[in-house]
């Protein structure tokens, strides 16, 4: 029996790569543990619905706050991925069946929470013909008719291996942000996402964009991985030449010493530059701090960017 508790037997594919030492964080980077009420609630509920999160699989330094404002990233098509990129924490290897009354649960489990806005993510399913996106529109159905009100935030795989209507399906289910992550600078994809292609992830969110003039697109990219400035401005302009609304950017942490190295630490004033650079060049919404991820304070960012988009269009 598989233990996902053991490094050898969550990352199979790492298992002997040779260790990458792990440096000191710095002052900043450094968060509290997770503990108090909400917190505890809120891990009941996942518990009890059997739900994945990829707070927990993907050990995200932001767990403890987000969990105890009753905030928490649901991870659906279960807990095992088929790619093995080599900064990711969540496990790798050959997932079980899909569950289809996984949707109803997440419906469950959102209502139980009261959630103005919910992000559902997932691992990358290459086993299935359609990457899993008609259970992420069974998902995204499913929480609309028990909670009409909740905002819904997709971050999805790239559908690499897909025919291109599945995308469609997931589009047409009308969440109201759709997410992809770029995760690095195209230069470093062969060492950090070897299993997806960088101007793939880009088109299909310019896709989106195409079939859904109307919906929000979001992407983020990791840095401290090797990347230089120049390379994530480049990032930063194909992002807009693709349409894309919101943009993430956060500081790389190593889960193990057999996970891509951290190269460096990017300070907080180099964060401070890349958000004032990625307004000027006119994404709606810029999250840009050492402790930024995909869906960290995603709520709110959603508010913020739908009034400036309403503003823009001068509906304020």
């Amino acid at each position: 029996m598989r233990d996902l508790k053991l490094p050898d037997q969550r990352h199979p594919e790492k298992a002997h790569r040779p260790d990458n030492a792990q440096p000191k964080k710095p002052s900043w980077i450094r968060v509290r543990a997770p503990g108090g009420k909400a917190y505890a609630e809120t891990h009941k509920i996942m518990r009890e619905h059997k739900l994945a999160t990829v707070c927990e699989e993907a050990a995200c330094p932001n767990a403890g706050e987000c969990w105890s404002a009753g905030h928490a990233t649901m991870m659906i098509m279960g807990e095992i991925c088929t790619r093995g990129c080599t900064f990711c924490n969540v496990a790798t290897g050959k997932p079980d069946a899909l569950d289809a009354f996984e949707p109803g649960r997440v419906a469950d489990a959102v209502a139980k929470l009261k959630l103005n806005h919910v992000v559902i993510t997932s691992v990358d399913r290459d086993d299935v013909d359609d990457g899993g996106a008609e259970h992420f529109a069974q998902t995204i159905r499913a929480i609309r008719h028990r909670s009409p009100s909740t905002t819904i935030e997709i971050l999805t795989p790239d559908f690499l291996k897909c025919a291109p209507e599945a995308l469609e399906v997931v589009v047409a289910a009308k969440p109201d942000v759709f997410n992809h992550n770029l995760e690095t600078v195209p230069g470093l994809y062969p060492t950090v996402r070897p299993g997806a292609r960088y101007f793939h992830s880009l088109r299909l969110l310019q896709r989106v964009k195409e079939l859904d003039p109307s919906m929000f697109t979001k992407s983020g990219i990791m840095v401290g991985l090797g990347e230089d400035r120049q390379g994530v401005l480049q990032v930063m302009d194909d992002m807009r030449a693709a349409d894309i609304d919101f943009l993430t950017i956060g500081q790389y942490l190593q889960p193990t010493p057999k996970h891509h190295a951290v190269a460096r630490f990017v300070t907080p004033d180099e964060f401070k530059d890349y958000e004032k650079a990625a307004y000027g060049k006119g994404f709606g919404m810029v999250s840009a701090t050492p402790l930024t991820r995909s869906s960290y304070h995603a709520g709110n960012d959603f508010e913020k960017l739908r009034a400036a988009r309403m503003e823009k269009l001068g509906q304020s």
